[in-house]
Parts: structure tokens; C-alpha cells; sequence
């Protein structure tokens, strides 16, 4: 099938548009004071106002709108001055109240944009519209036991009420590999601002991906039927199920015909285990939501004040120390958006040891392969990395300064990590000593003396032939920087 899909008869374009639900990081609910934390023993966590139970009220929870109005700031949406509430009306057996109480004309953030990079081109970035971000009360969780023979489903109703912030995006992606960038930057942002964790394997973060394809035959544009796929776990889970969904959009085209205008939106669930999406149901429109105004709850006012408050106390996003860690530091692209993407626990790690040893594209590098690599072998957060930032700034200031070379540098950091105290303890520790000038030229005198033909080759052209002595002055004094050895050594050659 993806032969058929590429094999460039037709042209063809996928149109994605990606809806984000974001779990908010508030203590409590939207619209009660159940605890809205994960983890708690099921149906722990209700009370008669988020079961929907007769004559109970619902009362705003104001964190989640402070939340939702700095989250639309950062994704250039407008905070309209009034924003309401909605019923809307659908049956789940994990939704006990028969409606959900979400946004429908007037959502709290309007139209915005978020830039991307673009995947294949990472020095380049591409702007994705939004539609919107709203507010909205979750619905509880159905776990449906198939494996014990008794084919039943738990209800778990603690989910029921907790602040959701949905994003929905324009259907302006345009491949898997866009949808994921995407995903991976609008993460960063949310975990920047601090307004909700994204763990999926929690639920805090969950992601449909609206899906069709445009052909273009016989100079016709042909839209396919719109779908949406549901059950996604993991963005690589996101971008699976595009590209399996594009492909079987194409293959439905050719066998059957039919378009957008002879089929509706239909939901696809998209089943891991065999990389497959399959049919659940056709998909809602408006109309059969019946949304109407939540008679229960009043409008709410927000103030220009109150918006521009927050927009000054937001500080640098992501998108922007990105930025300034290619123009101040000289980072290319793609080291700039690793460090990024670590969180801004990693910036700061990085600016403070860069301030330090003036050397700021060597310690991206070291972070890069010896950091991080060692997070990941422990399995350890940077807050729990026992190398210092101040300290590993010291370190690689002498490695800039010609004082270690970077094997020697090396030594130092895997004594640091096992032993922790300062540079200077570790290298008295490991017998380094820094080598002085006249000892250096005695080295250099010896081993030039000894090697006739290395002097001969040098001249020659052969610059390289160097190499052979570096390993010989390591065996005289370990202490020996090769780089300093290889500059003293060719000047001493082009002087003979």
C-alpha cells in the first residue's frame, strides 16, 4: 500500500489537524475541591458536584483560568474579554452527568500560532495556525478487562471534573514527522510555563489527530472523508497512525471512490499492537452535541490588566532562548534545540557552566555526549546530577585554556561524579599536574631527536606525522597536552 501511495501517479497533500487535551496543574478540579491529583485509589475523588448529582452547583476554579490565559499568550492567541461556559450533550457511561461543561463560541483563548522546525530543513521553521484553546471539564475512565474471560469494564469517575485545556490546531500539517515536531514543541512550552505535566502514560496528556488526504487527478482536487484517530499513547504512536492512516485514506480512495462529499467525519481508534486504525464510530458534528449556555455558571470577565499582567511575567519562551543561544552563543540549530528541549532546569545548567568557561559550544558539546549520557545511565533528573554546573564550568575553563586536554578532562569528570568536591581535589587526587614550558621543550627536543623521520615527513607536507610522537610524550609525562605538544612541535620544525 505505501508503494501505491508514493509511487507519484497522483499527487497528493495529507491535511492534519491535531486536537491537544492538556491537563491543567491545578490542585483541584474545575468546578469543585476534589483533588485533582493522580494515583488515587479509583472513585476516591468525587463528590456530589463533579458526578453531576441533583442540586449540586458548580463553583470556578480561578487557577485554571490564570493558567489557560498565560498558555494563550505564549501560543500568540487574543484573550477575549468574555469568555462563557457550555453544555455539551453526549452520553458516556464514565461521564455521569450526560453532559460536559466546555466552551463552545466564546473560548477563553482565540485564534494563535505556534512555530515549528521543520523537518527537513532544522534551520528552518514553519508557523502552524490555531483555531483556539478552551477550557473544559474531563470525563472519568472507562478500563475495559478483555483478557479474563469475562469481558467487563470498571469505571473509575476520580478523571471526572479535572481542568482540560484543549488545543486545537489548524489543519495546516502536512506530514507525520510535522505532527510530531509539532506535539514535541508544543510539550516543551506547556512543561515550560509550568501549566501542566504532558505525562501521556497518565493522561494528562491526550492527542486526536484529524486526517485526509487532498488529490489532485484531472486537474480536480479530491478531498477524502475526514478522520479522526483516538487511543494514541505516545507521539511516535501519532506519528504511526498518520502515515497508516494516509495510506489506507489513498487505498479506500482507489477501491471505493468515495469523498468527503459522499462520506462524513467518521472516529478511527489506532491499535499499537498491530500499527492498525480501525472503525468506531461516525463522528459528531456540532449540531449533535446541542451545545447551549451552562445556566449554572456566569460569564467571565477578563480584564486587559489582568492579561498584560501576565504577558510581563512570562519571561523568555522556549522558541526565544532558542534563538538567543544560536545569535549569543553560537550554537547551531541543532545543539540549541537540545538543550532547549531538556527543560529550563538544563538552560540554566548550561548558561551558568558556558558563563564560566567562556566556552559555551564545549560545554554544549560535553552536555551533549557526557551529561546527559550519564542522566540517562543512572537514570537520575539533572537536579540530581552530582556534578555541579559552576563546577563543570571550572573544569572545562581549564580545557579552553590549554591547562587539560580533553582525555585528561574526562578523567577529572568520572572522578567528580564518583566522588564529588572540586577540580582541583580531583586532579591533585589523580596526580594531574600542569606541565611547564621548559619541560614541554625538553620533551619536544627529545622526541624530535629520536624521530629524524618525522622532522623529514613534517616538511614534506605531511603534517600529520606528528601524531606518532603524541602517544610516545604520553608515555614520558601523562600530563602532556597533545595540543600544546602538536603546536610546539611543528614550530619547532618549521624553526629547524
Amino acid at each position: 500500500m505505501s508503494e501505491r501511495l508514493d509511487d507519484g501517479r497522483f499527487p497528493h497533500k495529507i491535511v492534519i489537524g491535531l486536537e491537544v487535551h492538556a491537563q491543567l496543574k491545578t490542585q483541584t478540579k474545575l468546578f469543585c475541591r476534589c483533588s485533582a491529583q493522580f494515583g488515587a485509589a479509583p472513585n476516591t475523588q468525587v463528590c456530589p458536584v463533579c458526578l453531576g448529582l441533583p442540586g449540586a452547583l458548580p463553583v470556578l476554579n480561578e487557577e485554571a483560568i490564570s493558567l489557560a490565559i498565560v498558555t494563550g499568550l505564549a501560543l500568540n492567541c487574543t484573550i477575549p474579554p468574555l469568555t462563557k461556559w457550555d453544555r455539551k450533550q453526549y452520553f458516556y457511561p464514565d461521564l455521569p452527568k450526560g453532559y460536559q461543561i466546555s466552551q463552545f463560541d466564546l473560548p477563553i483563548c482565540a485564534e494563535g500560532y505556534l512555530d515549528i522546525t521543520d523537518p527537513e530543513n532544522d534551520e528552518e521553521t514553519r508557523r502552524i495556525g490555531l483555531f483556539r484553546a478552551h477550557l473544559e471539564e474531563d470525563a472519568g475512565k472507562s478500563m475495559h478487562d478483555e483478557t479474563s474471560g469475562r469481558d467487563f469494564t470498571r469505571i473509575d469517575l476520580n478523571r471526572c471534573g479535572t481542568p482540560l485545556l484543549e488545543i486545537v490546531s489548524k489543519p495546516e500539517l502536512r506530514s507525520a514527522a510535522e505532527a510530531k515536531n509539532y506535539l514535541t514543541e508544543l510539550r516543551l512550552l506547556l512543561r515550560h510555563l509550568k501549566v501542566s505535566d504532558c505525562e501521556m502514560q497518565e493522561g494528562s496528556l491526550r492527542v486526536d489527530a484529524n486526517v485526509n488526504l487532498h488529490i489532485d487527478k484531472d486537474n480536480q482536487r479530491i478531498a477524502t472523508p475526514i478522520v479522526e484517530v483516538k487511543n494514541m499513547n505516545s507521539f511516535r504512536a501519532v506519528e504511526r497512525a498518520i502515515e497508516f492512516e494516509a495510506i489506507r485514506q489513498y487505498q479506500e480512495w482507489e477501491d471505493t471512490g468515495i469523498t468527503i462529499e459522499t462520506m462524513g467525519k467518521r472516529t478511527f481508534g489506532w491499535n499499537d499492537a498491530t500499527e492498525t486504525t480501525f472503525v468506531q464510530r461516525e463522528k459528531e458534528e456540532s449540531a449533535d452535541y446541542r451545545y447551549f449556555p451552562d445556566p449554572d455558571l456566569l460569564p467571565v470577565q477578563i480584564p486587559k490588566e489582568q492579561v498584560e499582567a501576565v504577558r510581563q511575567a512570562m519571561g523568555e519562551l522556549p522558541a526565544e532562548t532558542r534563538e538567543r543561544f544560536q545569535t549569543q552563543h553560537g550554537l547551531a540549530p541543532y545543539d540549541a534545540d537540545v538543550l532547549v528541549n531538556q527543560g529550563p532546569a538544563m538552560v540554566g545548567f548550561f548558561e551558568t557552566a558556558a558563563g564560566i568557561a567562556k566556552a559555551p559550544k564545549r560545554v554544549s558539546s560535553w552536555i551533549q555526549q557526557d551529561v546527559m549520557r550519564t542522566l540517562k545511565e543512572q537514570q537520575i533528573d539533572l537536579e540530581d546530577f552530582p556534578i555541579q554546573a559552576e563546577t563543570l564550568g571550572e573544569l572545562l575553563g581549564e580545557v579552553q585554556a590549554g591547562k587539560l586536554d580533553n582525555n585528561r578532562a574526562r578523567d577529572v569528570f568520572q572522578h567528580l561524579l564518583a566522588n564529588g568536591g572540586t577540580v582541583a581535589e580531583a586532579t591533585k587526587s589523580l596526580g594531574i599536574e600542569a606541565v611547564d614550558d621548559n619541560e614541554l621543550d625538553t620533551i619536544c627536543d627529545q622526541l624530535l631527536a629520536a624521530n629524524p623521520q618525522v622532522i623529514e615527513d613534517v616538511q614534506g607536507g605531511k603534517p600529520q606525522a606528528i601524531g606518532s610522537l603524541i602517544g610516545q610524550a604520553k608515555k614520558i609525562n601523562p600530563n602532556i597536552n597533545p595540543g600544546q605538544l602538536r603546536q610546539t612541535l611543528l614550530q619547532k620544525i618549521a624553526e629547524a
